[in-house]
C-alpha cells in the first residue's frame, strides 16, 4: 500500500482531500515543520484516523525519512494520547472542577520520556488531539510546542496534516462500508 493508490481510492466527491493529501505531506506543504515533524505527525494521525489502509501507506512513505525511534516515536504519541484524549475531555467537558482536581492514576511514563525530540513528540500529540477533539490536550500541547519555539504556521500545518488524513480516512471508511448494490436499481 502506497500513497499514490489512497489517492486512486478518494473518489471524485472528495476530490479537494486527494489534492490536500499531495500538498500537505510535502516539505513544501508545510511552512514551519522539518521533513521529521512532517512524517512524525502524519504517522501519529494517520494511526489516531483508525484506517489500516492509510496507516500503511503513510508508514510506508515516512520509511525513508524516519528513524526507527521516530517511528515508534511516533506510534507512542497515537497511543497515549488515545487514551489522554479520552481521560481528558471528560474533565474538561463534565463540567465539575473536583475531577480536574484528582490525580488521573494513569500511567504517562512516554510522555516524560518519549525517545525523541520532545518538541516533535509534542507536536505528533498536538495533531492526535485535533483529530480526537480534545480541547484540554490541544491547549496544553501547542503551549508547550509554541514555548518550545515552533511558530504558529508550524503548529498550523501540524494540524492541516491531521485534519487532511482525518477526512481522507473517513471518506476511505464509507466507501468501504457502502453496500455493494448502492445505487443500482434491484430487479422487480
Amino acid at each position: 500500500m502506497n500513497l499514490e493508490t489512497i489517492k486512486n481510492q478518494v473518489p471524485d466527491y472528495a476530490k479537494d482531500l486527494k489534492l490536500n493529501l499531495g500538498s500537505v505531506l510535502t516539505p513544501q506543504g508545510v511552512p514551519g515543520l522539518t521533513e521529521a515533524q512532517l512524517w512524525l505527525t502524519a504517522v501519529a494521525s494517520a494511526i489516531a484516523c483508525g484506517n489500516a489502509s492509510l496507516t500503511a501507506a503513510v508508514e510506508t512513505a515516512a520509511a525513508g525519512k524516519l528513524d526507527a525511534a521516530q517511528l515508534a516515536g511516533a506510534r507512542a504519541a497515537a497511543a497515549i494520547m488515545g487514551m489522554n484524549n479520552v481521560y481528558y475531555r471528560f474533565t474538561h467537558l463534565v463540567e465539575d472542577e473536583e475531577y480536574s482536581r484528582l490525580p488521573a492514576r494513569l500511567r504517562m511514563n512516554v510522555m516524560a520520556n518519549p525517545g525523541i525530540d520532545k518538541v516533535d513528540f509534542e507536536l505528533a500529540s498536538l495533531a492526535v488531539s485535533a483529530i480526537r477533539g480534545c480541547g484540554k490536550c490541544i491547549v496544553a500541547h501547542e503551549r508547550v510546542v509554541r514555548q518550545a519555539g515552533l511558530g504558529r504556521e508550524a503548529v498550523q500545518s501540524a494540524v492541516r496534516i491531521a485534519a487532511t488524513l482525518a477526512g481522507v480516512a473517513g471518506v476511505l471508511d464509507y466507501e468501504a462500508g457502502r453496500h455493494p448494490l448502492e445505487g443500482h436499481s434491484e430487479a422487480a
